[in-house]
């Protein structure tokens, strides 16, 4: 019973998702837009960018809209209230209000796509927005409120209001005496010192939530990375679909040995000669002194192939010769295309010589 364990436990955990992902796992993932992205380092840049801008350009900002009521209070109380009147005036209002606020929206936009950028690279895919029949199935619903990243979420809710709670209250606390003695001081130094107030306590928090979206940022890294943990029977299932299967590799394999097989054979007519063993061995030797340093091996073959290889020779006049041990040395050291090892060059240059003699045929 004992030896059996071992199989048992292995199988146990043949399925637990301890390996790290493959590139192309994460490669499949960032297709479909699933990759490492925390939302609130961009949110609170783009607080602190806001914040920054009305902080340099608040006055450009007051007077801007303190021409508008102005306007409303010294010219538009005597027009008559018409609906294209109005409709003019909110129009010609609210291209006032685009224009002078446009510094805030494209600081925004840019930081949005810069810290995107930055984190994930540029990625621009639609497959996050297709509509899955998977988000209707309310078990599944269930179970993302009740899963442990939404009780994270819930968290990271918590602790961020409680985080502004205090920066809140330790900055009025901290005012506490300018803010009694606004009773007696004009209603301009009110909104001076309220806009002084609400911008520094928007810069701190927003700082505070860049703070927070760091560790953010490395949480979902790390959960991200185990979401893409991969079992040892994944990586080599995902090895196996990336090379093929094997019966179809075998197949593939046969098929170029038999081609391979089928041009060796078209050579062997244009050998000078085949050195045999004599039934265990063939090897077809050519040598051509223009193109040729030496002799090359254009075929070779052993039991059924060096059968073919006699016979497509006695078919084609092709000179056979029995040498027991220069056909199985040429066989083992050789390959088809090779040139003859350096040492077999005296014993084929003989059979050569002897060939050449027999045809008529001189050559160096």
């Amino acid at each position: 019973m004992s030896r059996y364990r071992l199989p048992m436990n292995l199988q146990l955990f043949a399925g637990e998702k301890t390996e790290k992902a493959t590139p192309k796992k994460r490669e499949d993932a960032r297709k479909k837009g699933q990759v490492a992205h925390s939302q609130e380092i961009g949110s609170s840049l783009q607080l602190i960018v806001s914040v920054s801008i009305l902080m340099v350009l608040g006055s450009f900002f007051w007077d801007r809209i303190l021409a508008m009521f102005s306007d409303t209070l010294l010219h538009r109380l005597p027009m008559d209230v018409t609906k294209g009147n109005v409709m003019d005036m909110f129009k010609r209002y609210a291209l006032q209000m685009l224009l002078f606020l446009s510094p805030i929206f494209i600081g925004a936009i840019i930081v949005a796509l810069a810290s995107s950028y930055f984190q994930v690279g540029w990625l621009f895919t639609l497959e996050p927005m297709k509509f899955k029949l998977t988000s209707l199935n309310p078990i599944s619903g269930f179970k993302r409120i009740f899963s442990s990243r939404a009780l994270v979420e819930l968290g990271k809710s918590i602790l961020k209001l409680l985080a502004i709670s205090i920066i809140v209250y330790l900055v009025l606390w901290s005012e506490r005496d300018s803010v009694m003695a606004l009773a007696h001081v004009p209603i301009i130094d009110i909104f001076a010192y309220a806009g002084s107030l609400v911008t520094r306590l928007g810069l701190m928090v927003a700082v505070l939530l860049f703070i927070l979206a760091i560790g953010d940022f490395y949480y979902q890294k790390y959960s991200y990375e185990k979401s893409l943990k991969m079992s040892k029977q994944d990586i080599k299932d995902e090895y196996k679909n990336a090379e093929g299967d094997p019966k179809i590799k075998g197949k593939i394999r046969e098929r170029q040995r038999r081609m391979a097989i089928m041009r060796m054979m078209q050579e062997v007519p244009n050998a000078d000669v085949i050195i045999t063993n004599p039934t265990h061995f063939a090897v077809a030797i050519k040598y051509d002194s223009t193109n040729m340093d030496a002799p090359k091996v254009i075929a070779k073959g052993q039991d059924y192939l060096a059968l073919r290889i006699r016979e497509i020779a006695k078919a084609n006049e092709v000179i056979i010769m029995e040498n027991k041990p220069l056909a199985r040395a040429l066989y083992e050291r050789t390959e088809v295309g090779e040139t003859i090892p350096a040492d077999l060059f005296q014993a084929v240059a003989e059979i050569l010589a002897y060939i050449y003699r027999l045809k008529g045929k001189r050559k160096a």
